[in-house]
């Protein structure tokens, strides 16, 4: 009877010491209460859909200090965002967007088959020169949502 008090008595206190060390770890690394989203298009009929859904997420958490978002376009999608071909009202979102922080990857792969470069873009963009899904992924291992509207 001794035994099981002294092995009940152990494994209570390890219990405990175990549950105190994870609410202090929980206290210690707390999760940001800033969200980090990946936006990700490659349909042309999708842009301004798309465009329109990064700006509700903006206005819906309180405007863009709430939220870290990025946007990686490859395939037929980034004709869109060419800055001789550009819709007007386009260039005013991504010129809003890249003020606001927003990430703005064109992929590299998808550059080269338009043969353009970020010059050829509108301003704000960087290149995702390992191509548009390796940076998808890597924002991903970084804690990003992935949403593909």
């Amino acid at each position: 009877m001794n035994r099981r008090n002294i092995l009940w008595s152990t494994v209570s206190a390890l219990g405990a010491a175990f549950a105190a060390s994870r609410a202090k770890a929980a206290t210690e690394a707390a999760p940001s209460s800033k969200l980090k989203v990946v936006y990700h298009l490659a349909d042309a009929d999708k842009v301004n859909f798309v465009l329109g859904n990064i700006q509700n997420h903006i206005d819906g958490v309180g405007g863009p200090d709430h939220v870290t978002l990025a946007l990686v376009i490859h395939g037929p999608a980034l004709k869109a965002f060419h800055a001789a071909q550009a819709n007007p009202d386009v260039g005013k979102r991504i010129s809003d967007f890249s003020k606001d922080g927003v990430e703005l990857a064109a992929c590299g792969n998808t550059m080269k088959a338009q043969n353009i470069t970020l010059k050829d873009l509108l301003p704000g963009f960087v290149s995702a020169e390992k191509g548009g899904v390796v940076r998808l992924a890597e924002l991903q291992s970084q804690g990003y949502l992935y949403l593909r509207p």
